[in-house]
């Protein structure tokens, strides 16, 4: 119906700001109207400079440099009280930094034997329960899990087993935190695998392959029982599974959406909705998408296993921002609709994004 088209969210470009390096990733401070962007200089150092939101500029609050180009950074497992930044770097470094103090970090561990691709925290921001733990994906074809309370050595790694070649791991997400003991580990490589490593029982829980590199992998909540995962490919691609229900064979059900032929860098779900989320793309593109659910989530087969059903998804709107891919977004945890996100044409732009009540 026509109403309905005047209903459809908005995605607004607020304000940017010209970058003079190539920014990897940005990260909302949680609980602030600032903003982080990490990424590589020109002469092969990193970068970390701190923005605030101010009306309609971003004002530059501080800048470090680095030794080493920084790739990814999360704040999934610091307190609210410390916020405390985990970045992975090209010298295959995890550091944990105190923003208020950034020249040392507080935390630091030689990780990866190369780049560290990806990151993500749990047990931090007062979400979910358990542990403080990071997770790094890295180049070497290993994924480990870190206490920052242990100095040197993973709580977990997961490493091809002997005799299996090593993938490049591109994307790692934690999830299923739901309580004290449950966590898993989904990690996503660049032939198309995705892994779920159960962190409880320290196991392969289910893997799959999607026939292409796989760019991002998002839980829709870390801290619920499973529910949805998000998985984007490097051909256009994304993949929803429904966690809810493991089938002893078929594992989980899922749908495919072929968005574009460029490559989709990232998915992130709306903090606030779950069924909402965003991708972004190789063409310089945000798509907004909401899942709907089918009226039945499983169903019996013939021999009576439980079995999940896939649900759709529905495009509530897109736009196009940049000739040069978009490779990070991140939305804020405290503002409805506030997202950030970052391009290789070197700019940083922040978005509102209007009528997520209403979809």
């Amino acid at each position: 119906s026509s109403s309905g088209g005047l209903e459809r969210p908005q995605l607004v470009a607020h304000v940017q700001r010209a970058l003079n390096y190539t920014l990897f990733d940005c990260k909302w401070v949680p609980r602030s109207a600032r903003l982080l962007c990490l990424g590589s200089a020109a002469r092969g150092t990193g970068v970390l400079q701190l923005y605030e939101l101010r009306g309609g500029r971003l004002a530059l609050l501080r800048e470090i440099e680095k030794a080493k180009p920084i790739k990814c950074g999360t704040f999934g497992a610091t307190s609210l009280q410390q916020r405390y930044l985990a970045t992975g770097d090209f010298g295959g470094n995890l550091n944990i930094w105190n923003l208020e103090a950034p020249e040392i970090p507080v935390y630091s561990v030689k990780g990866h034997k190369e780049i560290i691709n990806s990151i993500d925290g749990v047990g931090g921001l007062g979400i979910g329960e358990g542990a403080p733990e990071i997770v790094t994906g890295s180049r070497d074809g290993t994924v480990k899990v870190w206490d920052p309370r242990q100095k040197d050595t993973p709580v977990a790694n997961m490493e091809p087993v002997q005799g299996e070649s090593k993938r490049d791991c591109w994307t790692v997400a934690f999830g299923n935190a739901y309580n004290q003991e449950e966590r898993v580990v989904c990690a996503g490589y660049d032939n198309g695998d995705i892994k779920l490593f159960d962190l409880k029982t320290m196991s392969l829980r289910w893997e799959t392959n999607i026939k292409n590199g796989v760019c991002s992998v998002e839980f829709d909540r870390k801290d619920v029982n499973m529910n949805k995962l998000v998985a984007t490919s490097l051909e256009g691609k994304f993949h929803v599974f429904d966690m809810r229900t493991q089938h002893p064979t078929k594992g989980f059900a899922s749908l495919s959406e072929k968005v574009q032929k460029s490559t989709i860098w990232q998915v992130r779900h709306l903090p606030q909705n779950r069924d909402i989320f965003m991708t972004s793309g190789g063409a310089g593109s945000l798509h907004l998408w909401k899942y709907e659910y089918p009226a039945q989530r499983s169903k019996k087969d013939s021999e009576g296993a439980e079995m999940g059903v896939a649900g759709s998804v529905s495009l509530l709107q897109n736009v196009t921002l940049s000739t040069q891919p978009i490779s990070s977004l991140d939305w804020s945890p405290d503002k409805k609709g506030l997202c950030v996100c970052g391009a290789f044409d070197q700019t940083v732009r922040v978005l509102i994004v209007t009528k997520l009540n209403k979809v």
